[in-house]
Parts: structure tokens; C-alpha cells; sequence
């Protein structure tokens, strides 16, 4: 079976084809209002990587629930206020051909209470972070807040959402097999563990029409989480019929696993798990055409970029005309950045907490 080429389109089980294998990464960028409605300069970035040519175009991490949010400037997609901003957002990047999706998230532990007003929740109680253990009927509320969430998200208009797995926030935190050790279900085995995020998979494809995309991040390793747990998860997801994607959040696709003796690179551990018509992604350092290429050798459907959308609002386009186009090194100028499509906000954040990515 022939490799296919990042610009060949991909069918999905629910919703439209998407024109190609490139993705934009859910990139957090804080341009979002106080209140978490979208901002100019928000729906700016976005539409500026539908119009490059980026298959899928998703949005930041946006929060279900007002406890849930993380940061200054993000997405709201948890009241009715922030609907008229999703809306102009889903036709802005489907009238420029791109399919579009919204990640939702809720940050548990990770989220900010100075600025949502509301206490920290977690699997478990932290009393010196502040951290509250969420009740049984806690868990089954926030499990409701993302699904009406997808609901809001079809409504407004998106082709599909990504449900944020990984990196830490609160789906993720019930994974952690060094601390998640709830008795109510929700917790102890990695049955237990994964319960919430398959709830919210299964609750999102219950109640969206079939034509609605449904994917999620999964972090392989890390945050208490074996590799042997995080294939057996991906392998019940690929599985279920719920997701049409699952999104690996490698960090660098050709790293070896931290554990020593997982043999072979951390991507392997998973392409080779049956499909079920679920399509698989990788994210992490994409940064070249090469880079793509050989993540869709190694068993890959898609991939997920970050740092070379930022500088590329049109990288897909770059790489089809360019076959060995590689990303301008950092560090960039604020103009160089202004030109890509970032507001100030953007620009601030990344020259804040990533080294050497402004000038």
C-alpha cells in the first residue's frame, strides 16, 4: 500500500472529507475577549490558516465550564454569550474551504481561579494548591458541560470538535495512575481512570448528528500515564466508533519513549493499532516537508502543526510547490509575526513564555 502524499484529501467516518493531511495545532493564543467571546485578531489567525490551505483549522483550547478556564484571553464555549463569536468563526473558515473544529477543554487543577472567579477542582483533593476532589455528581456535570459544549459547537456551526485529553487538564488528571485513586468508578484501574474522557466521547456522539466530527488529544506518556496505558486507551478509542481521529501529542514525533524499556520511538508504539476506521495523527516538531512525509511513512493519517503555522499561515500551500521546504528558524520579529496574521496578545504571549521565539 502506497504512502500517501500530506496533500491527498482524508474521508473520515462522520462529516466532510478533509482536503488534506495538514492540521492546525490547538494553539493557545489568548486573543480571546475577557469573557471569552472571540476577538478580531482571534478570528484574524484562524481564518488566515483556513485561507492557506490547512485541511483542518482548530481553535484554541476553549472552556466548557467558567471553572475550567486556564488562562487570561481564552475561548469560551461555555455560555450563550459566546455564541454569535463561534458562529462568524465556523462560516469564516468553511467559506475559505477549510473543515473546522474547536477544542474543548477544562483545566482542573491547571485552570486559574484569580481569573474565573471560581475554586480549583481536581480527581482529588491538593489542600495546599487550593484543589477541591470533584464529587461523583461533580464528575458526571463536567462530563454534561463538554457535551453540551459539542452541542453549542454543531450549533454554532463547526464541522467537528477535538476533546482536549491531554497535557495535564482534567481528563487527563483522572488518567494519572499516581494519584487518581477515586473508588467511585472513576478512578484506581485504567478502566476507571479513562471513564470520564470515553463518557464525554460517547455522551458527544449521542447527542451530535452524523455528520459531526469528534476527535481527541491524547498525551502517550507523562502526567502519571505509562505508555502501555496510553496504547491500550488509544487502541478502546480507535475501537469504539466514538472518535472519527485520535491526536497524538508526541511533542517531537521521532523521540524515543522516557521509558527505557519501551523499545523503537514513541510513534510506533501506535500506528500499528488497528484502526476501525478511526484515523490516527502525530504532533510534535513537524517543522518540514520531510518531517510530514516521513510521519505518514511510518503509518500515520494526518499530522498536527504548530510552530510552522505560526510562521506559515500557509505552510500546506508552501510545501505543495516547495517538496523540500523547511520553516524559517527562529527567533522571528514582531513585524515578521504581524504579517502571519498574530495580534499583539499573541505576540506578547509567545515572546513571554517561549524561549527564543521573538526577536
Amino acid at each position: 500500500m502506497s504512502t500517501p502524499n500530506p496533500a491527498a484529501p482524508l474521508e473520515l467516518a462522520h462529516g466532510p472529507a478533509w482536503p488534506n493531511r495538514w492540521t492546525l495545532a490547538p494553539l493557545t493564543n489568548k486573543q480571546s475577549h475577557a469573557d471569552g467571546t472571540l476577538s478580531d485578531d482571534e478570528y484574524e489567525w484562524l481564518v488566515a490558516r483556513a485561507r492557506g490551505g490547512f485541511g483542518l483549522v482548530m481553535t484554541c483550547a476553549a472552556y466548557v465550564s467558567p471553572e475550567g478556564q486556564a488562562w487570561k484571553g481564552q475561548l469560551g464555549i461555555s455560555d450563550d454569550r459566546h455564541d454569535a463569536g463561534l458562529r462568524r468563526l465556523a462560516d469564516g473558515i468553511r467559506e475559505l474551504g477549510a473543515v473546522s473544529s474547536i477544542q474543548l477543554h477544562h483545566g482542573g487543577m491547571r485552570a486559574d481561579a484569580s481569573i474565573s472567579g471560581h475554586p480549583l477542582v481536581a480527581p482529588w483533593d491538593d489542600p495546599d494548591r487550593g484543589v477541591h476532589a470533584l464529587s461523583t455528581s461533580d464528575v458526571q456535570r463536567v462530563i454534561d458541560d463538554f457535551v453540551a459544549a459539542a452541542v453549542r459547537a454543531e450549533k454554532a456551526g463547526f464541522d467537528g470538535v477535538e476533546i482536549h485529553g491531554a497535557h495535564g487538564y482534567v481528563l487527563c488528571q483522572f488518567l494519572d495512575a499516581r494519584k487518581n485513586h477515586r473508588t467511585d468508578g472513576y478512578g484506581g484501574s485504567l478502566e476507571g481512570r479513562s471513564r470520564p474522557l470515553r463518557e464525554v466521547l460517547s455522551g458527544i456522539r449521542a447527542a451530535t448528528g452524523a455528520d459531526f466530527q469528534v476527535g481527541v488529544r491524547v498525551s502517550p506518556e507523562g502526567y502519571g500515564i505509562t505508555v502501555a496505558d496510553s496504547r491500550a486507551l488509544v487502541e478502546q478509542i480507535l475501537a469504539s466508533g466514538d472518535a472519527d481521529y485520535v491526536d497524538l501529542s508526541l511533542w517531537d514525533v521521532a523521540k524515543e519513549p522516557r521509558d527505557t524499556a519501551v523499545d523503537g520511538l514513541l510513534i510506533d508504539q501506535y500506528v500499528d493499532l488497528p484502526r476501525h476506521g478511526t484515523r490516527l495523527g502525530v504532533a510534535g516538531k513537524i517543522l518540514a516537508a520531510q518531517d510530514a512525509d516521513w510521519c505518514l511513512e511510518r503509518g500515520a493519517d494526518f499530522v498536527t502543526v504548530g510552530t510552522a503555522a505560526i510562521i506559515h499561515h500557509d505552510l500546506p500551500r508552501l510545501v505543495a510547490s516547495t517538496p523540500g521546504f523547511v520553516s524559517e528558524p527562529q527567533p522571528f520579529s514582531r513585524s515578521r509575526l504581524e504579517q502571519e496574521h498574530l495580534g499583539r496578545d499573541f505576540i506578547d504571549y509567545l515572546a513571554d513564555g517561549w524561549d527564543d521565539f521573538v526577536a
